[in-house]
């Protein structure tokens, strides 16, 4: 089966939901007093359901306090599902048990999209499979790119909604690859109809660690496929800048969001993400002023968001504009 790309307007026609938060447990007190700050909650479904193993019945058991938490406090919020555990670039299988899986999340949450990882986490292990637990980088080579399609097609066509694939960090590059990361990203987008999460800190990750310019890999890329874009901040790490979702956006992240956000014409929202155990370093007043600048730079660049937007942005540097967003009094 070949794939149809899907129509480019029909991406346009999706919803321009603004600014998100990615769900974390830990960040429950901040959704419940700050609900206001963000237009969508982003989630990441595999948190809140336990995968029992093949042959369990049922396999998944469901976090039902958690799933009702997120249905008592996201109540008329987009519920954005962005999962870890369908592993579409395992070579010997696909994930068709977390693709069903995902099929009853969407029966309960509905959502305008759904995304995951231009990775894998499954591989075989002699009799066994093994989860590696990270998001390892697939090779960026036609056989690769072949090898997607199908799967692609399947999970659009079981879903009914556009599926996006997220751009990856990696920390050493493949030899000899065919081609490289926008070029990889269009071709997959052009024959197998996905959109795309474009990672702006996984962009920025890359372009650190391998000395690149992360500029022009965002020239290079097909921004009509962009649907979603991802904020975060990362830390140094014997050598390397790790994409930790650790704290604030350095300034060159953003910097790439205040160029990407006008170049991505049917991008539907931007999500900050922060792993909940850096969310009591980080404090909700900071996490409040993320928030706040996102706002900012997509009012200026996108229209009024669905809630509350960020006031004044000044002509000066973009995290400081973060500053005058809360001087102005945008606390959520």
């Amino acid at each position: 089966m070949t794939p149809t790309a899907e129509p480019r307007d029909s991406l346009s026609r999706l919803p321009a939901l603004g600014v998100g938060l990615a769900y974390q447990p830990a960040l429950r007190p901040f959704i419940e007093t700050h609900r206001g700050a963000f237009d969508y909650l982003e989630v990441v479904p595999d948190v809140l359901w336990t995968d029992l193993g093949a042959g369990a019945e049922p396999r998944y058991v469901a976090d039902e306090e958690g799933m009702a938490f997120l249905e008592r406090h996201a109540a008329g919020l987009p519920v954005v599902p962005h999962s870890i555990g369908l592993s579409i670039g395992t070579a010997h299988r696909f994930n068709r048990e977390h693709l069903e899986q995902m099929e009853r999340w969407l029966e309960r949450f509905p959502a305008p999209w759904y995304s995951d990882h231009l990775a894998f986490n499954l591989a075989e292990h002699g009799a066994d499979e093994l989860n590696a637990g990270v998001t390892i980088p697939l090779p960026r080579d036609h056989e690769t790119l072949e090898s997607l399609l199908p799967r692609v097609a399947e999970v659009r066509q079981r879903l009914g909604i556009p599926f996006l694939l997220e751009n990856n960090v990696y920390f050493f590059d493949m030899p000899e690859a065919e081609m490289d990361d926008a070029g990889f990203l269009n071709a997959l987008a052009e024959r197998s109809g996905c959109g795309l999460l474009l990672d702006l800190h996984n962009v920025y990750c890359n372009a650190r660690n391998h000395d690149t310019d992360p500029f022009a890999l965002l020239d290079a890329l097909d921004l009509d496929r962009v649907v979603e874009l991802h904020v975060a901040g990362g830390m140094e790490h014997e050598g390397f800048y790790l994409d930790a979702h650790s704290g604030p956006m350095p300034e060159e992240v953003w910097s790439l969001l205040d160029y990407a956000l006008p170049r991505c014409p049917n991008v539907g929202g931007v999500t900050f993400e922060l792993l909940g155990s850096w969310y009591e370093e980080m404090g909700s007043d900071r996490l409040l002023r993320e928030l706040a600048g996102m706002r900012a730079l997509w009012r200026r660049h996108r229209g009024t968001a669905t809630g509350a937007v960020a006031q004044g942005v000044a002509a000066q540097g973009v995290a400081e504009r973060v500053a005058e967003g809360v001087a102005e009094g945008v606390t959520g």
